[in-house]
């Protein structure tokens, strides 16, 4: 599994990497996580608002920060 967190540096972008990062070891997943802060390459998957979280190419969530719950669903469905 590949999951990109999307975001420029904002507090927000670094909490939604964080839970990931937290759920993925927790849930012992499969999965290159990559910070992608060029505004070019966050741009070119058609989001406006950050921070977002692309999961093998699909944006699964854009504009807020999730519960590690709902990052868990999201990631284990």
């Amino acid at each position: 599994m590949e999951i990109k967190i999307l975001g420029t540096g904002c507090s927000k972008c670094k909490s939604l990497e964080k839970v990931t990062r937290e759920v993925v070891e927790e849930q012992k997943i499969d999965a290159t996580i990559t910070k992608v802060e060029d505004i070019v390459e966050i741009m070119s998957f058609g989001i406006m608002t950050t921070p977002a979280l692309v999961v093998d190419g699909k944006v699964l969530l854009k504009g807020r920060v999730p519960s590690a719950n709902e990052i868990k669903q999201l990631l284990t469905k």
